[in-house]
């Protein structure tokens, strides 16, 4: 009997023929924190009574989430976090550079490794063929001590994927479109592995898309192969040598296979106040928009902002719609300059964040007032998520944020491009 992507992952790295259902203690390849609860982890490390890291250059300390600092207190939590860095021999990653996850699977994440932090969006190495999970700060800070964790050995669901992305549709409409079948806990504890005949028509910036939102569904990983746009993408990023194909046995055994046609998907809106509260964007039209955010570890990579700025080129924003717009990383900055993707949002009114999570989380940089509505290409659109409970979320792609930022309200793209 074969094995599913978690399967095989996870024998690898514990030693054992792990089944699903198996309980392993598993080496860890790479463990990081960022600056919400980073502070928490690095306090539970200290307690814990472990001196050194078991692997200071696999191990990495981001500043992402609130950057730069809008209060005193959170510079504390940053210096808290550069200090440790410092003592430990930890991976400092600071102000600018951007988002842990995006800087993640630039740099560090390899087919085949186990990757823990203490962020539920670890998911999105999963992309690159890696088991990647969040996990409590206080397993972190043991990981991080010990270089190896224990793990259930998750159920897998298979997700089998034809047919071609049609005009305006992309990987954001594909896993809102799962989520809303799957439902916000339909996949807990489970890993969603993505496989079939079309699953290269997926490419590697829309794969870190779909990880990074499998947790959405309640996942414990989301994970595709290691295949030749994997090796591609490595060598592009200079890391050529990190590549090695990972690969689902063909008889592995699946709780449940789910089967997605790209031919037949359309432009996608997650409603208030929850992830598989979905709709089609052209069933929205007229919903009012006051902000438009593009960005996030889920879609601030450069072929979103090229999105954008295909749909935006010669025009200019609603008037009354503010439109944010966040670059990942620090490479998808320099990037966008060159191509001038920047240079066309801005001229259609758009205002740019340094790199780093911007409003997604609500601690600064684009908290809503009340009763406003925001389209967002974030993860979460949970009450309160940007800020303020009394404000709405709502998440589409980022030509769906692009057409609404036209508009002044949801708009399918189909509609502009």
């Amino acid at each position: 009997m074969g094995k599913t992507l978690a399967e095989k992952i996870l024998s690898a790295r514990s030693g054992n023929n792990a089944r699903a259902g198996d309980i392993v203690i598993a080496q860890v390849d790479l463990v990081f924190v960022q600056d919400t609860t980073g502070p928490l982890t690095v306090r539970q490390f200290q307690k814990s009574g472990l001196k050194k890291l078991a692997k200071p250059e696999r191990t990495a300390v981001f500043i992402d989430h609130a950057v730069p600092s809008p209060t005193h207190t959170l510079s504390n939590d940053h210096l808290v976090l550069r200090r440790f860095a410092g003592e430990t021999g930890a991976m400092l990653s600071d102000v600018g550079e951007g988002v842990c996850h995006q800087l993640v699977a630039e740099s560090l994440a390899r087919p085949g490794d186990v990757i823990v932090a203490s962020d539920s969006h670890t998911v999105t190495a999963g992309g690159l063929g890696a088991f990647a999970t969040g996990m409590g700060s206080s397993d972190v800070a043991v990981a991080m001590g010990l270089g190896k964790t224990w793990f259930r050995v998750p159920e897998s669901i298979r997700i089998t994927v034809a047919g071609k992305f049609q005009k305006g549709v992309s990987a954001k409409d594909l896993i809102l479109h799962l989520i809303g079948r799957l439902g916000a806990d339909g996949a807990t504890y489970k890993a969603l592995e993505f496989g079939g005949d079309s699953i290269k028509e997926i490419s590697m910036s829309q794969r870190f898309t779909i990880a990074n939102m499998a947790v959405e569904a309640g996942a414990k990983a989301g994970v595709f192969p290691a295949d030749e746009l994997t090796r591609d993408y490595l060598s592009e990023q200079g890391r050529g040598t990190d590549y090695q194909p990972v690969f689902p046995d063909a008889d592995a055994v699946y709780e449940q296979t789910m089967q997605i046609d790209l031919n037949n998907l359309e432009p996608t809106v997650a409603k208030p106040h929850t992830v598989d509260n979905v709709a089609l964007a052209r069933e929205l039209k007229g919903t009012k928009i006051q902000q438009v955010f593009i960005g996030t570890c889920t879609n601030g990579r450069l072929d979103d902002l090229e999105i954008a700025a295909e749909i935006l080129k010669g025009k200019k924003r609603y008037s009354g719609t503010r439109l944010i717009v966040a670059p990942a990383s620090r490479q998808v900055l320099m990037a966008s300059l060159e191509k001038g993707y920047l240079q066309t949002l801005i001229a259609a009114g758009a205002t740019v964040l340094p790199p780093g999570c911007g409003p997604c989380l609500g601690l600064h940089q684009g908290a809503l007032g009340d009763e406003e509505a925001c389209l967002s290409t974030s993860n979460r659109n949970f009450k309160g998520r940007m800020g303020n409970p009394r404000g709405f979320v709502y998440l589409g792609s980022p030509a769906t944020a692009a057409a609404t930022a036209l508009a002044g309200e949801i708009t399918d793209p189909r509609e502009v491009m």
